[in-house]
């Protein structure tokens, strides 16, 4: 935006005439910050940063400063934790971080998003068996922005995670979403476990990935849960789908590849003969009763979850064929972490007939 100012001129005529005044142009400007290049020193100095100032918040119950800090599903995961703990009146988890293990692709400093992924193991102080190891993703999105947790997953118990290729310098490298070389696309993985899920072991998509408690796990949960409602003369509807939040992928060993990802999962619980029983409503589950008022207007309850994984996933064979050379199985990809819950409930006023 351009800015006037007025400079007074010395008067060429006689004395008392008023001097002149002409307008200058001064152009403003805006500098932008310069990419600060992604390395593993700043790897190491933004885990430390976001660790000390998430303990912070978790300390003070300040659900506000926390979510400065977080953002894409870690945001709705990060809102629902601070809820849930004022609705029970427990403080907030906090929890001891041992060393990280960073993964920092090398990336070019003027392209973003930017990001990394840290492989760490924390605990809750004072609590017995709250050790677990997890997996965070950590985006830049901007030179203006502030690094924050994008995602955040905890290795199942017996899972071990892949090892990621580094190079001389101690870099990984990273894969597009649209890689072709390992055997599902990323940006194709969490389709691809939604299916498995709502189709069960006997979906085409199960040729390509393993069965296990959150793929065909899921969808044996569904089942049983849809049964157990109908004996109460409930319905329920469950579905997972995908989400708009970024998808992280690494190069791992022998040519294979390790995807972080988010997936929603929807469920919606109803009266099973509104007709016959129109003043009946389901009930308030308790794990979701510090979202709602206690109180259900109509006569369903939507429930809403952000879900977030890790992933094994295999090199592409070279050859179309369902066995490698030595007769194996063809290797599927795995989920090997998963975390999340639910964020949001409504129960929305009943539909006119």
């Amino acid at each position: 935006m351009a800015l006037l100012v007025l400079v007074p001129f010395a008067a060429s005529g006689c004395a008392g005439s008023e001097p002149e005044v002409r307008p200058t142009t001064v152009a403003a400007t805006t500098e932008k910050p310069e990419p600060e290049p992604l390395t593993l020193a700043v790897a190491e100095r933004e885990f430390r940063t976001f660790v000390t100032n998430d303990d912070v918040a978790r300390a003070a119950g300040d659900e506000r400063l926390a979510l400065t800090w977080v953002s894409d599903g870690e945001s709705p995961l990060t809102a629902a934790e601070y809820r849930k703990a004022a609705f029970d009146g427990d403080p907030v988890r906090r929890y001891a971080y041992a060393e990280p293990k960073l993964y920092v692709p090398k990336l070019k400093p003027d392209v973003f998003p930017q990001w990394f992924v840290a492989s760490v193991s924390r605990s809750v102080p004072g609590e017995e068996k709250s050790k677990e190891n997890v997996l965070m993703a950590f985006i830049l999105r901007s030179p203006e922005d502030r690094w924050t947790l994008s995602l955040k997953t905890t290795m199942a118990p017996k899972a071990k995670l892949p090892k990621v290729v580094l190079d001389a310098e101690g870099y990984a490298t990273a894969l597009t979403t649209a890689d072709t070389s390992v055997l599902i696309r990323p940006r194709e993985m969490p389709g691809i476990q939604a299916t498995v899920a709502y189709e069960g072991p006997d979906s085409v998509a199960a040729k390509v990935m393993k069965s296990g408690p959150v793929t065909t796990g899921y969808y044996a949960k569904s089942r049983k849960a849809k049964r157990k409602a109908r004996q109460k003369d409930l319905t329920l509807q469950t579905v997972l789908t995908a989400t708009p939040y970024p998808i992280f992928a690494l190069r791992t060993e022998n040519a294979a590849g390790l995807v972080l990802y988010t997936l929603y999962r929807n469920s919606v619980t109803g009266v099973k003969d509104k007709e016959k029983n129109p003043a009946a409503k389901p009930p308030i589950p308790p794990e979701i009763a510090h979202l709602l008022d206690g109180t259900v207007e109509g006569d369903e309850i939507h429930v809403s979850e952000t879900l977030q994984f890790a992933a094994f996933d295999p090199a592409r064979p070279k050859e179309d064929e369902d066995e490698d050379k030595d007769g194996a199985p063809r290797a599927k990809a795995d989920v090997i972490a998963d975390a999340g819950g639910i964020y949001k409930a409504v129960t929305p006023p009943a539909k006119n007939p």
